[in-house]
């Protein structure tokens, strides 16, 4: 069972999910997409959550008030954290979800600790957590299979842009080809010319 969230604070809204328990972590961490972030409490239990962003962008372009709500909803989702104040919160892309077969159920660590970032929490916001609480959703995907679609539209995607340059190429060689063959007519015109000019009887000489 995956929980799905929906944080409307900014338009259009934006998607947030976690799992119900750490082995359903396990399928989240191994069928995540590149457009996945990843949400835990530092240092504490807490649920794995994801935001899922937009097609193009990047951990960067998180609006600040979506990733407030993140960190809410992790807070609320630890059993030691939402009870504490002044906790951290580490997120980063799916990508850099580093898992080993010597791990724990749920475990995870990191390819690249410089892509980890950190949101402090100072408390939870009650108004926040009721608000994302309300746009709860129980699902039971077919994780998967929703991989694999996005996958195909990605490379349907790549494929269909590769054809459309090398047709644009194409184009382009043969405009270069119509203007080397326009060129070399236009010179050979002018050849032509010049001879008639010199084999013509047009001299300005008298008998």
């Amino acid at each position: 069972m995956v929980f799905y969230f929906t944080s409307a604070v900014v338009n259009p809204p934006y998607t947030i999910y976690m799992g119900k328990d750490k082995y359903e972590n396990e399928d989240l961490i191994k069928y995540g997409w590149p457009e996945d972030i990843w949400f835990h409490v530092d240092k504490l239990s807490s649920a794995h959550v994801y935001l899922r962003l937009p097609k193009g962008q990047t951990i960067h372009d998180i609006p600040p008030e979506v990733l407030i709500d993140c960190a809410q909803l992790v807070k609320n989702n630890s059993i030691q954290g939402c009870k504490m104040n002044n906790i951290n919160v580490v997120y980063t892309p799916w990508a850099n979800l580093k898992k080993t077969g010597d791990m724990d159920v749920g475990q995870i660590g990191f390819y690249r600790q410089k892509e980890v970032k950190i949101v402090a929490v100072e408390k939870k916001i009650n108004e926040m957590v009721n608000r994302l609480e309300k746009t709860k959703v129980e699902r039971f995907p077919d994780l998967a299979a929703e991989k694999e679609s996005r996958d195909r539209e990605e490379r349907n995607e790549k494929k269909a842009q590769l054809q459309e340059q090398k047709r644009r190429e194409k184009d382009e060689q043969r405009r270069k080809k119509e203007m080397e063959e326009l060129k070399s007519y236009s010179s050979l015109m002018k050849d032509e010319n010049m001879k008639t000019n010199q084999d013509g009887n047009d001299s300005d000489d008298f008998m």
